[in-house]
């Protein structure tokens, strides 16, 4: 079985070996997972997929039994399904713990993600899983009190580690790895508190290299954290980390940074190699493709199946076909958090663009807040309507609004100086140069009435503070009727759904 398009190795040789027989080596492998929110292939079922995951590490176990899964943060939002409610409550990532459970994983950090979700539906998660957590900077936030967090399991409180140590025994011979933990401080919530990252690793860091053969990084950090972590401990030799969801293998000094692709299109194998008698380490680092040259193991696949029934069952009220391709890009729409948060995006546009040729009356121009966009992934290849729910997971309708041009000018200003949060906006039509607002091509005038198309949810108010409907600048509002199946104004998604099938 193919597995591998893509081949890349290190190997980091932390003193020189003397020995010459394997007599005295202990092997570990470590499969290395971030940021992954979706437990079924995509692009068609082409990449990717939890149930391919179960196939690369049975692979991995017959070379050799002691085969760990460990995933580096984000993965029990954002995601479709987390969305959608079934037996009564919100599913909030509990399809993604019994995949992780089943798999099965050994070893998890939190990434910013796993905070979006509420404290309850976060401690359910946590109590539901039969991995290990870790994280030396993260601490759950009750009133003045700061604990670690905790299971609850068969009626017994059990409070996650700060840092966690892998004891391998092979042949009686021991191999200890220690794991250092740390997640950025991007999604503040009441309930938690973030210690500073690297006083939370220079506070652990020498218990742990006491009690262990050899450290290792595993963090939810920027890549520019990550270095400035090895700089701090230049004798880790490798940074399993997450967050910018694209593959990388970054040197730093004498250290590495890995990170596989978000969604699981690819993962790391690490093999690790220790000499009991000369405390020698070797690790060579694989970057695995998860494409269709992998098959998917049946035993996973019938988990994924039944939460895609769960979600295809409550797609299906508002789309026909939700697997079906509406289109290919051969370019990525970029839809991940920062950059739909911070600047506008091929896909922030899309979805703009698909606003305003929707309008029933000549828009002007069209915006949406990049916070309703929650896919944190970019698309690429085969897009189905499926994935077009992933983007825009809370659908919502859009509006047409007639306002004045002072008024434009005021909303697109505050949007702009958003850049970073949820209210940035996501535009079409409309666009800053030379410290002024030009729509249709010409500046704004301050008098004149403009006709907006834009999401629902931003005529609430929440985002942009003098935009609803209360404001005296906003003369007149459009809405479609929610239960007119005709009128794809009624659900965003439809809208972009209906647009992108137009596009050659």
């Amino acid at each position: 079985m193919k597995t591998l398009k893509y081949f890349l190795s290190l190997c980091i040789v932390l003193l020189v070996a003397s020995c010459k027989t394997n007599d005295t080596k202990v092997d570990v492998t470590l499969l290395q997972l971030n940021d992954v929110y979706e437990i079924s292939a995509l692009e068609g079922g082409k990449v990717g997929g939890m149930a391919r995951v179960k196939t690369v590490y049975n692979t991995l176990i017959k070379e050799n039994p002691d085969t760990y899964i460990l995933m580096a943060g984000d993965f029990l939002n954002p995601s479709l399904l987390g969305t959608l409610k079934y037996q009564g409550e919100r599913i909030g990532g509990k399809q993604m713990i019994e995949v992780m459970n089943a798999l099965p994983t050994k070893l998890a950090t939190f990434g910013n993600h796993e905070f979006d979700l509420k404290y309850p539906d976060l401690q359910k998660r946590l109590n539901e899983s039969t991995f290990d957590w870790v994280s030396a900077n993260v601490k759950h936030k009750v009133n003045d009190s700061i604990n670690l967090f905790y299971k609850v399991q068969n009626n017994q409180k059990t409070p996650l580690s700060e840092t966690y140590v892998l004891d391998v025994n092979q042949k009686n011979k021991e191999f200890k790895i220690g794991f250092l933990s740390l997640t950025i401080d991007s999604n503040k919530k009441d309930y938690v508190n973030y210690e500073d990252k690297f006083t939370s690793a220079e506070r652990v860091y020498k218990g742990l290299k006491s009690q262990s053969d050899i450290v290792l990084g595993f963090t939810h950090l920027t890549k520019k954290n990550d270095r400035e972590f090895l700089k701090l401990f230049p004798e880790i030799p490798l940074v399993m980390g997450g967050h910018e969801h694209t593959n990388m293998l970054l040197t730093e000094g004498t250290s590495h940074i890995a990170k596989a692709d978000a969604n699981a299109k690819s993962v790391y194998v690490h093999r690790l190699q220790f000499d009991t008698k000369t405390k020698k380490t070797t690790i060579t680092s694989t970057l695995v493709y998860l494409d269709s040259t992998v098959v998917q193991n049946p035993e996973i696949l019938k988990i994924v199946n039944k939460w895609q029934a769960i979600q295809d069952a409550q797609l299906k009220g508002v789309i026909k076909n939700p697997e079906a391709v509406v289109y290919r890009t051969q370019m990525p729409l970029d839809g991940r958090d920062t950059p739909i948060r911070s600047v506008q995006t091929n896909l922030g546009k899309i979805i703009a663009q698909s606003m305003f040729v929707a309008s029933k009356k000549p828009a002007d121009c069209a915006f949406v807040n990049g916070g309703s966009i929650r896919i944190d992934d970019a698309l690429s290849g085969d897009i189905t309507g499926i994935d077009i729910f992933r983007v825009l997971p809370f659908g919502g309708s859009v509006y047409e609004i007639d306002i004045k041009g002072t008024l434009l000018k005021q909303v697109l200003d505050y949007g702009k100086n958003a850049a970073g949060t949820g209210a940035y906006l996501q535009r079409y039509n409309a666009n800053f140069e030379n410290g002024e607002w030009f729509v249709n091509g010409k500046k704004i005038v301050a008098d004149k009435t403009y006709h907006i198309a834009l999401s629902d949810f931003l005529m609430k108010g929440f985002d942009i503070p003098m935009l609803k409907p209360s404001n005296p600048l906003v003369l007149n509002i459009y809405k479609p009727i929610e239960t007119d199946t005709t009128d794809i104004r009624a659900d965003i998604r439809k809208t972009v759904i209906s647009f992108l099938k137009t596009i050659k």
